[in-house]
């Protein structure tokens, strides 16, 4: 009798993001000039006094275990930044520190989710939402955001989705891929209605402190006592401080949820890594001066690409105002024709761009957008000129 492996794994779509990073950084090894846009990470070292940080806890040997949800005293520094910056009372024993987002929110959904609960999931999301509920043996259910919104989804939209399945609702902001944020009024409406059907929100905040021109985060939690209680609010050090390979994240939930994320993880994990906790903590009591110097950069690189990519043929875009990701619709360019064959779609167009091109974009089908590509400007002004000179040579090809 053959052996048969996992059902639910067999069903796991692996990273489009990944495969086409990887696939450039392995046509760069092979000597093609490749400029990649698929990077979801600052292309900045991290800052040095955050590298010292973790260079002391070796010397000390703080090398051993911690706590499975963390140390108490980075969990103190977590809450004063909650307090702070978010508007947020999370005491420490509401905090679960993690091994990066994507381990926080697995936690959440392995905490919340019975089989068969449903789980909205506004698009464009970010490609690993709906691979994590199902996971934790959720229903993700998608609603579509209009462009005419700024891709956002409403809340009579997220009204009408709601069933007596909903567990909870995921809500991005600043988004990856769009890098749209949701103002207040739109948040306090969205929160109405979470709190009249009564379900979670997960809230990922991780691109928090990347918010340009006027515009400010807020966080849904924020509002009061009702919308509070049922919301997991979820960040990390990756984006802001450039630390994506150190993984760390952190929620701030109820005492109850906490609880059983801190025993999931034990079980799963045990802590995350102690040496990047103990760097996480000079990260947010240390200076901020890197995490300001970072944002005026990306803030330049935002606006030079935004107005570049507007004024190409076939394509169009809005203007980002989080994040480091401008997100383009390709419709009109998939129906021309390159070297007399329709092009089809923008996985199809991304291929052309990377093999014709050399040049690395991510097509948006996994993102719930199959006509969108995403560009990402966390890399230098020089690679992202030569890119943006390439992709509009290829526009004006066809």
């Amino acid at each position: 009798m053959a052996l048969t492996l996992s059902k639910k794994a067999q069903a796991v779509k692996p990273s489009s993001t990944l495969a086409i990073t990887a696939k450039a950084k392995e046509m760069k090894a092979n000597g093609i000039d490749v400029v990649g846009f698929g990077a979801g990470e600052p292309d900045f070292n991290t800052p040095e006094n955050v590298c010292n940080a973790a260079i002391s806890a070796i010397k000390e040997g703080f090398t051993k275990y911690t706590p499975a949800s963390g140390t108490n005293e980075l969990k103190d520094a977590i809450s004063k930044k909650f307090k702070e910056f978010n508007g947020l009372d999370y005491a420490p024993n509401q905090i679960v520190i993690s091994n990066g987002g994507k381990h926080s929110l697995s936690n959440i959904f392995d905490a919340i989710l019975n089989p068969g609960d449903e789980v909205i999931i506004p698009a464009p999301y970010w490609l690993s939402y709906p691979e994590m509920v199902k996971l934790s043996d959720g229903v993700p259910v998608v609603v579509y955001g209009e462009k005419k919104n700024g891709y956002k989804v409403t809340a009579a939209q997220i009204q009408e989705a709601i069933t007596e399945n909903t567990k909870a609702l995921v809500l991005n902001t600043p988004s990856n891929p769009t890098g749209m944020l949701y103002t207040e009024e739109e948040l306090r409406a969205i929160a109405d209605v979470v709190v009249k059907n009564d379900i979670y929100v997960v809230a990922d905040e991780m691109y928090e402190y990347l918010i340009y021109g006027n515009e400010k985060h807020v966080s849904i939690a924020s509002f009061n006592e009702e919308i509070y209680k049922r919301t997991i609010t979820c960040s990390g050090l990756s984006k802001s401080y450039a630390m994506t390979g150190w993984r760390i994240g952190y929620t701030g939930s109820s005492v109850e949820i906490a609880k059983l994320m801190s025993s999931i993880q034990s079980h799963a994990t045990s802590n995350p890594n102690s040496i990047a906790q103990k760097a996480a903590l000079e990260a947010l009591k240390g200076p901020q001066g890197a995490v300001e110097e970072m944002k005026v950069e990306f803030n330049k690189r935002r606006t030079y690409m935004y107005e570049r990519v507007s004024k190409m043929p076939l394509v169009d875009t809005l203007e980002p105002q989080g994040a480091f990701y401008v997100f383009i619709d390709v419709s009109e360019a998939v129906e021309k024709s390159y070297k007399g064959e329709k092009i089809g779609t923008a996985a199809r167009l991304a291929e052309i761009l990377l093999e014709d091109y050399s040049t690395a974009v991510v097509p948006c089908a996994d993102f719930g957008f199959p006509n969108h590509i995403r560009l990402s400007y966390a890399i230098s002004m020089e690679q992202i000129e030569k890119g943006l000179n390439r992709i509009e040579e290829f526009l004006k090809s066809l």
